[in-house]
């Protein structure tokens, strides 16, 4: 007996839309289209995964293909949102490429926020955020995710000590040395963030500023000196596997 062939096939483009989706049809134009019917070479009747971020996954099927445009035909959802664990990551901006490399991951690690923090120290105090979101979005189309991480505008450390909500652990990586973060985070509350510093690290004022609050905890991320990008992304690694969807 000859299997049925799995629909849509796993090799099924994947898009995000701003658009809200549901039942109906859709119009895909710009470089979403150019990819869609250029380098995929998708054809009437080919299937497309669809998420918007908010209802889920949806399968399209294109009806219509032009040289600078398609039309898909919405119909079935595939999948409900995914559940986002309750995480932000505040990291201090980074040079180009190791930013980008930091907030693929922090998608793919399945972080709910991004939070730009500038230090005294920070060396990057301009960035592309549309540019940032993008590179979001492609992360979030390639791991499977149904929901895309919110990016927050920067802001300045001492402004998000002030502001910081009373029932948000924060765990800020302490080159000078804390609690095991595993350890740390397995008895932390389901609502948390992840506070991390520029390559030069916090300086001594910063850091008495944050272990003021009453919120914080200081980890320690092991015993070698980590890049601010691979701290990152450790210590949401860590998170998850603690409370995480692991």
């Amino acid at each position: 007996m000859i299997a049925t062939p799995a629909w849509p096939p796993q090799s099924t483009p994947r898009l995000f839309v701003e658009q809200p989706l549901g039942p109906g049809q859709i119009r895909i134009e710009g470089a979403q289209a150019h990819y869609l019917v250029s380098v995929m070479r998708t054809k009437i009747g080919d299937p497309v995964k669809l998420f918007d971020g908010v209802s889920g996954e949806w399968l399209g099927v294109a009806s219509m293909v032009g040289k600078r445009d398609l039309l898909l035909d919405v119909g079935e959802q595939l999948r409900e949102r995914e559940h986002v664990p309750d995480l932000w990551l505040c990291a201090a901006p980074l040079k180009k490429g190791r930013i980008d490399w930091l907030v693929e991951k922090a998608c793919e690690l399945g972080v709910a926020r991004l939070v730009p923090t500038l230090t005294r120290r920070t060396v990057v105090d301009r960035l592309n955020l549309e540019r940032l979101r993008a590179h979001m979005i492609e992360a979030a189309e390639q791991c499977g995710r149904t929901a895309v991480p919110d990016l927050a505008e920067p802001v300045k450390l001492t402004a998000l000590l002030r502001e910081w909500p009373a029932d948000r652990t924060l765990f800020f990586a302490d080159e000078a040395g804390g609690v095991p973060a595993l350890a740390a985070m397995r008895d932390g509350g389901a609502a948390a963030a992840i506070l991390i510093g520029p390559e030069g690290g916090f300086d001594d004022a910063e850091r008495a500023a944050i272990r003021a609050l009453p919120q914080a905890i200081g980890i320690s991320l092991g015993p070698r000196i980590l890049r601010a990008d691979t701290a990152a992304a450790a210590a949401a690694s860590l998170w998850m596997a603690a409370r995480g969807d692991w």
